[in-house]
């Protein structure tokens, strides 16, 4: 199989390993401060999964779509942040010599919205979203460590695409050490992610804590139970749904098992203001903003929390 991971920050280098490692053949696309290192010394991958490292030159790494070894791909691993969609739509679209006419096309992000990006530019049958709740940090350009893992990824699509074509896409990241699957229920598995990212990745970067310390306080736990309310319904009223008819439901799932299995995580949000780069929380709590205000609604917590954040990124 061949695949382009398109992005080479943590999550798009940790799944690059689990490609490389089960025999995909893979490249590479990113800065050239990135690129070099690649290039240079290889692609090293710790954590709960195990080490792995894959040679310099086992693999392409190039900073254009132009300069990608020639012929078709399998699949475009879209692992940007959500602010650099738009503009990797295009740049894959003025490509599609470089990427081939049929390569699927899998979205990485967090948050809602990136697959009807990436419809502006392409046929909606190659479109797949992936949900990612497994932690990725890297220590350097090539360098990646698995911190936590809550779930297998899911790959599916939200218009209805056929998922044999993912199949050998999961089970090659899968025998690489993550676990992966296909589902045909990724658009409730998305907003799952959306409820449980926008409780503690505003906060966990507000605070500046890992998200275990976000459960042992009554005060930051009421907080997300009312960020995960108001994002519950709204949800709700938009027509769309996920594994559990009520927010206490999954309020309760997700102190129960999602949070201790992620809890020394640091948020992407922190992440990412600490690093001075804007933040994907315009996907996140400014996606639930959005639709609330076609609903006519009021969701306070979710706005508190993303003005505080959109001032952490205008001081970082």
């Amino acid at each position: 199989m061949r695949v382009v991971v398109y992005g080479g920050g943590a999550v798009g280098l940790g799944i690059a390993s689990c490609l490389l490692k089960s025999g995909a053949q893979v490249a590479i696309v990113d800065r050239a401060h990135i690129v070099r290192p690649l290039r240079e010394s290889g692609l090293s991958r710790t954590g709960i999964f195990g080490d792995y490292h894959a040679q310099a030159g086992a693999f392409g790494a190039v900073t254009s779509l132009a300069d990608l070894p020639h012929g078709y791909y399998d699949f475009v691993l879209v692992c940007t942040k959500f602010f650099d969609v738009a503009r990797a739509a295009e740049d894959l679209a003025g490509h599609s010599e470089s990427i081939g006419q049929a390569a699927g096309l899998v979205l990485c992000q967090n948050g809602w919205g990136n697959a009807e990006i990436f419809r502006e530019h392409f046929a909606p049958e190659r479109i797949y979203n992936a949900r990612v709740i497994t932690g990725f940090h890297c220590h350097r350009p090539n360098e990646v460590e698995i911190t936590v893992h809550a779930e297998a990824i899911h790959i599916g699509s939200l218009f209805a695409a056929d998922l044999a074509g993912v199949e050998g896409l999961c089970r090659l990241i899968s025998e690489g050490g993550v676990p992966c699957e296909p589902t045909a229920e990724i658009a409730r598995d998305l907003w799952a992610k959306m409820l449980y990212n926008c409780a503690l990745n505003p906060l966990g970067a507000i605070l500046r804590v890992p998200y275990g310390a976000l459960a042992e306080h009554a005060t930051t736990r009421e907080l997300m139970d009312q960020i995960i309310e108001e994002a519950f319904n709204v949800m709700t009223a938009g027509g769309y749904e996920t594994h559990w008819r009520k927010p206490e439901d999954f309020i309760e799932v997700f102190y129960d098992r999602l949070v201790p299995s992620t809890a020394q995580h640091e948020s992407s949000t922190l992440q990412d203001i600490v690093a001075g780069r804007p933040t994907e929380i315009e996907a996140l709590n400014g996606a639930i903003l959005s639709l609330a205000q076609k609903q006519g609604r009021d969701v306070p917590h979710n706005r508190a929390v993303y003005n505080l954040i959109k001032f952490a990124e205008s001081r970082s």
